[in-house]
């Protein structure tokens, strides 16, 4: 049995080969051929919450489980309050082949889902990036997002703007070529991006303007009924609003409860999951000028795809 730290994955990682091997996870998913129960929650020692999340596929010939602990008090001791790990298993015996430190699966996995949405939904000329929230989660997104379009410019927006700065910094050093800009005003981190990510904590939306004609959005940071980083009227607004799991996005996020509980949009309105487009059941961007907006609450088939890579990376290292 191996176990892959963050470190070993992050060398073994290549983001265009994660992005493929994701998209043929969520079409799987998209299709059936995927065992994904919604996470399983168990809270103990008062605040603390386990989530338990397993999957399996027999079209992929894959099974796995993810476990992730939250424990909010940890940051008094300087500990992460998330931590977890991915359990890869052989698929004929049972067996325990790798368990994987999991946030850094975790940020690829996050990154890879919106890079998927990024190459079905964005314009193909898509070159400017705007980032708000530029925690742990940012840094996937933007691989991904560089590995499915030429971006030139990276515009990045955070609630603290020396975080924000000390991350673009990060960014340019990896990124020379890349022209990356740190605004204090959210509005102006907008104002002509042609793609834009939201990875933030926020319980109301973090913008409020009308985006341009042409924009896509990624969002990944509301994960709770809540949580909501985009404004309703964008969701009710939107020519098409993609999600890779309705039932769990139906359930989870308050992106899409909050609109439809103010009757601005409904269940119906989706356009779909994006495992249909990948499979070509579904339409993706089909005009230069449609607004579109992935939101994602995230399936751990994929972490278990993403495991299977960086074990299957690893044999062969």
């Amino acid at each position: 049995m191996l176990y892959i730290n963050a470190e070993e994955q992050e060398k073994l990682l290549n983001m265009e080969e994660v992005v493929d091997a994701v998209a043929q996870s969520l079409r799987a998913y998209s299709e059936g051929k995927t065992d994904t129960p919604l996470r399983y929650v168990l809270p103990f020692n008062e605040d603390n919450r386990y989530l338990v999340m397993p999957a399996l596929s027999d079209e992929l010939k894959i099974v796995g489980l993810k476990t992730v602990t939250v424990a909010p008090n940890n940051s008094k001791q300087g500990k992460n309050t998330i931590v977890g790990s991915v359990i890869l298993s052989d698929y004929e015996t049972g067996e325990t082949l790798a368990v994987l430190e999991g946030s850094y699966l975790t940020k690829i996995r996050t990154g890879a889902i919106s890079g998927v949405a990024t190459q079905y939904l964005a314009r193909n000329d898509a070159s400017t990036l705007c980032v708000i929230g530029t925690g742990d989660q940012a840094q996937g997104l933007i691989e991904a997002v560089l590995a499915v379009r030429d971006i030139k410019r990276i515009q990045c927006f955070n609630r603290t703007y020396d975080k924000a700065v000390k991350f673009a910094e990060m960014v340019q050093q990896q990124h020379k070529k890349i022209e990356v800009e740190v605004y204090e005003r959210i509005e102006h981190a907008i104002a002509g991006a042609d793609v834009i990510v939201t990875a933030t904590n926020a319980q109301t939306p973090v913008f409020d303007q009308m985006l341009a004609p042409g924009v896509h959005v990624n969002a990944v940071g509301s994960f709770k009924p809540d949580m909501q980083e985009l404004p309703s009227q964008l969701i009710a607004n939107a020519d098409k609003v993609v999600v890779e799991a309705e039932s769990a996005a139906l359930e989870e996020t308050g992106d899409l409860l909050t609109p439809i509980s103010e009757g601005k949009f409904t269940a119906n309105d989706l356009h779909g999951e994006l495992g249909h487009i990948v499979a070509e059941r579904l339409e993706g961007r089909v005009s230069d000028d449609e607004i579109t907006v992935f939101k994602s609450v995230g399936v751990a088939i994929v972490d278990i795809v993403v495991a299977n890579y960086f074990y299957r990376k690893k044999l062969n290292a």
